[in-house]
């Protein structure tokens, strides 16, 4: 027993010695033009590591100070910079043949800088190709690569876990067209693990004066990547101004052309993206909230499928509106390509149990994306749309509310996002506008004394056609019909200050002015006043248009009967000083 704890005690204390003594017989230092080589290799950009070091007690080499050049036809700034590099290493082959052989990679703290071209090329989309192929339409920086890595291969050091070839690919990646050493680079290499630790990704548009979105805490892992195959891969991110997205699925093979067509099938959830911090949208079309949303996105290189269900809280949609106090949610599925960078949406939107359906197009490719949408809402009830009013920039009487009834429309939303122009019929029906007495904003007309609808004014119907854009509201074919007053017809506008300017007629009921039809001796049930909305939208100030009146039947009638009886009556202008009076104006001075 005695002699086994011995030997074992002996064999323990070699061991020691060997990890103690090693890492100074191993200058790993000698590796480095490999690691550069067979690194540049794989990714087709030169690559640069700084001082190596090894861990026995880990299994791992770590270098420092690590570039990956960019795609020279985008930028000569690094694509990729990194405090440190880990790779795992097989020890065995290591200590006794000086033979290196990778398991994973791990990159710490990178900073990765996503740059794409007005012509929708991402610098991305050469990585995994020759690195022959990124300098053949460069400079001579492109061209560094191809010299470097070809030393490492004349070592003759095995490499029975990548199985790279050191030699240098010269050519386009098609499967006719590749070297024997491209062939073998393509279907041998693989690492076990890619890992990503707490990185940045910024991007942004070479030829946009707008700031790059930044990514921060971003942790990537790949499993046994390859590029002939499909490999597993998980992302997280914190996204810029808030919140996080987590990718979860498999990608490849790797188009080696074009990496950033790279078939893809992956789970993904976004929480709290804050619409006006993020950066992705125009501050001045006044879109803000926090949206989040979870589906699946299905790619095969030109095409992607996504389909979720995303929701939006304290939703804005207008520059001068407020948040919204109810919840936006939306099952949707889009189909997007990459390349046109153009796609097609469809849509169930719900506010509460009001619900409306969406579908169109959308174009991304310029400084804003351009929508061109259809919106159709069928006999939704109001009551659930009411708190969604001041998203919108909708602004109601002071003190009034809406309840009750349903809403139809039928919309058309086209333009950039941050000049959104949104037209198409609106139609309310069986409603009233709480809190405001519309009879009393015709209290000061004598003759229309008769004018009550109470505190509240009940709506039958209300109809019009909107256009709607950053310049203001404008309204046609307006048509209310309000049960205690008649119907009232007209056109007008809301100025992005909620200014008012509307011209109407009002058919009252016979008993709302009574008064006047019996002056002009008139009969049947009513009579049409012309009049005019002035004011703001949360006050609103109704005028009659006196001189208007005088065209119409009533006008001449009161002419007929009140022109021998004032001054100036046969020509009109004693009867409109007359109805001035009538209607509270006072008599302009001569």
């Amino acid at each position: 027993m005695k002699r086994i704890l011995k030997w074992i005690a002996i064999i323990v204390a070699i061991v020691i010695v060997l990890i103690l003594v090693l890492p100074f017989v191993i200058n790993v230092n000698d590796f480095r033009p490999r690691i550069e080589s067979e690194l540049t290799n794989a990714l087709g950009r030169k690559v640069t590591v700084g001082n190596l070091s090894l861990s026995l007690w880990s299994g791992s080499l770590a270098a420092d100070n690590i570039t990956i050049a960019d795609d020279p036809a985008i930028s000569n700034a690094p694509f990729v910079k990194a405090e440190s590099l880990n790779v795992g290493v097989n020890m065995i082959p290591l200590i006794f043949s000086k033979t290196l052989q990778i398991g994973d990679i791990t990159l710490t703290r990178p900073q990765v800088s996503l740059l794409r071209t007005p012509a929708g090329k991402w610098n991305f989309s050469t990585i995994g190709g020759t690195s022959g192929e990124s300098g053949a339409s460069s400079s001579a920086p492109a061209q560094e690569p191809a010299g470097k890595p070809g030393a490492p291969s004349k070592s003759g050091a095995k490499k029975p876990s990548t199985g790279r070839q050191s030699s240098q690919p010269t050519s386009a990646p098609s499967p006719q067209g590749q070297s024997s050493s491209e062939q073998g680079l393509e279907q041998n290499f693989s690492v076990g693990a890619l890992n990503i630790r707490n990185g940045q990704i910024s991007m942004a548009d070479t030829n946009a004066a707008s700031k790059a979105h930044v990514y921060s805490n971003v942790d990537l892992t790949m499993k046994n990547l390859s590029f002939t195959t499909q490999f597993p891969f998980t992302l997280s991110a914190d996204l810029p101004g808030g919140g996080n997205v987590k990718l979860d699925g498999t990608a490849g093979p790797v188009n080696r052309g074009d990496a950033s067509t790279t078939p893809l099938q992956a789970k993904i959830s976004v929480n709290q993206l804050d619409l006006a911090k993020s950066g992705f949208i125009d501050p001045s079309s006044g879109f803000a909230g926090t949206v989040k949303f979870a589906g699946t996105v299905d790619s095969d290189g030109n095409k992607a499928h996504s389909m979720g269900d995303a929701t939006a809280e304290h939703l804005k949609l207008s520059p001068k509106g407020t948040p919204a106090a109810s919840t936006i949610a939306m099952k949707y599925k889009t189909t997007y390509e990459l390349e046109k960078q153009v796609g097609q949406l469809t849509g169930d939107v719900s506010v509460v149990k009001a619900s409306a359906k969406l579908s169109g197009t959308y174009d991304v490719h310029g400084s804003s994306p351009v929508l061109n949408m259809k919106l159709n809402a069928d006999n939704m009830p109001v009551d659930d749309l009411e708190t969604l009013l001041p998203a919108l920039g909708v602004v109601l009487p002071s003190g009034s509310k809406l309840q009750g009834g349903t809403l139809s429309a039928d919309l058309t939303i086209s333009g950039s996002v941050n000049q959104l122009v949104i037209a198409g019929p609106v139609k309310l029906a069986n409603t009233k506008l709480a809190g405001f007495d519309m009879g009393s904003k015709f209290s000061s007309v004598a003759a229309l004394a008769g004018a009550k609808t109470g505190p509240d004014t009940s709506i039958q119907n209300f109809s019009t056609e909107v256009h709607y854009s950053p310049s203001g509201i404008q309204t046609s074919n307006v048509n209310l019909v309000l049960p205690a007053l008649g119907t009232m017809q007209g056109n007008g506008t809301v100025s992005p200050q909620n200014e008012l300017d509307y011209k109407m007629t009002a058919n009252f009921n016979g008993s709302v002015v009574g008064g006047l039809t019996k002056m002009a001796g008139v009969s049947g049930n009513g009579a049409t006043v012309p009049f005019s909305i002035t004011g703001t939208a949360s006050n609103p100030k109704f005028m009659p248009d006196v001189k208007g009146m005088l065209g119409n039947q009533l006008g001449n009638q009161l002419k007929k009967n009140l022109g021998s009886q004032v001054p100036g009556g046969q020509n009109g202008q004693g009867v409109v000083d007359a109805l001035g009076g009538l209607f509270g104006k006072k008599k302009p001075k001569q």
